[in-house]
């Protein structure tokens, strides 16, 4: 059986500011905020969490089936997905719109600055699960339009299939009710440290409430680890320490093909937030969310230096 991937689908410019930001955004103006960076590096990618994610979780053997919108100009995206042997039957091609557009601006000290043009994305609720034909043992709501993500996770509670629900920089789009909503329909919610205070600050639950109200909840500290909490417990997840530090774009969707992968096995969390944080650490090596390489068996060693376990 697949493993479903709802999310989006994009090209990433991805541009490298050679200082730092804030040596040149002066806080007692971010009111009138104008500020130009020179960025002598720049290349496009092929991205999209969808994407992202599909192309670890392919790589460690699983079997990633996408839905997601795309635009007129997905034609290389799609020769890409299926050179890679990716499902592409269930991303719908739009020919009116572009597909999604991701702008990334990185400085010295790998804080970005984004900017995104969602294109066929905000069409994703054109999609449905019932029209996928094949038989889907997990899933993931990953950032996409916001009428999808919300129909999506409707769509797997009903059809009973037990998904993960990652808003991601979609937080932003949603209510109070909307995520409350969503993270209780979901089998496990997964965010970073940044977004964990935004869902906080959005539905006014303390954090005991939110390990609460979501079943199993993921979060991601960066360079101190993850964090997963379930039937009351804690596991820490310690992180493993990257070889070279090149582009933190896409760390956090191969973090969460490590959460898919560990799941669809049957693994226990610890192992699974395991094969999680040292496939974000191997990406951070790469540039762009899809250039990174290895096997199977390379991940399995890797995973015996860094932990003194065996992969499964």
């Amino acid at each position: 059986m697949s493993v479903l991937i709802c999310g989006s689908m994009a090209y990433d410019t991805i541009m490298v500011f050679p200082d730092r930001f804030k040596n040149h955004i002066l806080p007692e103006k971010i009111h009138m905020l104008s500020v130009s960076f020179m960025v002598p590096e720049m290349r496009r990618e092929f991205g999209g969490c969808a994407g992202n994610i599909a192309y670890t979780l392919k790589m460690l053997g699983g079997v990633p089936q996408i839905m997601a919108t795309a635009g007129c100009d997905f034609a290389p995206y799609a020769s890409r997905l299926d050179t890679l042997g990716i499902r592409r039957d269930s991303i719908l091609e739009l020919a009116d719109t572009f597909t999604g557009q991701c702008f990334l601006t990185t400085d010295l000290d790998d804080n970005q600055i984004n900017a995104f043009h969602p294109g066929a994305m905000s069409f994703s609720h054109l999609n449905t699960v019932a029209d996928i034909k094949s038989p889907i043992e997990l899933a993931i709501i990953s950032p996409d339009g916001k009428q999808g993500m919300q129909e999506h996770c409707e769509q797997l509670a009903s059809a009973n299939i037990p998904f993960i629900f990652d808003p991601g920089q979609g937080l932003p789009m949603f209510n109070a009710a909307e995520l409350l909503r969503m993270i209780t329909l979901a089998s496990y919610v997964t965010v970073n440290d940044y977004e964990l205070e935004m869902v906080l600050n959005t539905t006014g639950l303390s954090m005991d409430e939110l390990k609460k109200t979501a079943k199993v909840l993921i979060v991601t500290l960066g360079e101190d680890g993850s964090k997963i909490y379930e039937g009351g417990v804690c596991h820490d997840i310690p992180v493993v320490v990257a070889d070279e530090v090149l582009d933190p774009t896409g760390c956090g969707d191969a973090y969460r093909a490590g959460l898919l992968y560990g799941i669809s096995q049957g693994w226990d969390w610890p192992s699974t937030g395991r094969l999680a944080s040292l496939l974000g650490t191997l990406k951070i090596g790469y540039k762009g969310g899809q250039n990174h390489v290895f096997s199977r068996d390379e991940i399995a060693a890797r995973f015996k230096h860094a932990f003194d376990l065996a992969l499964a």
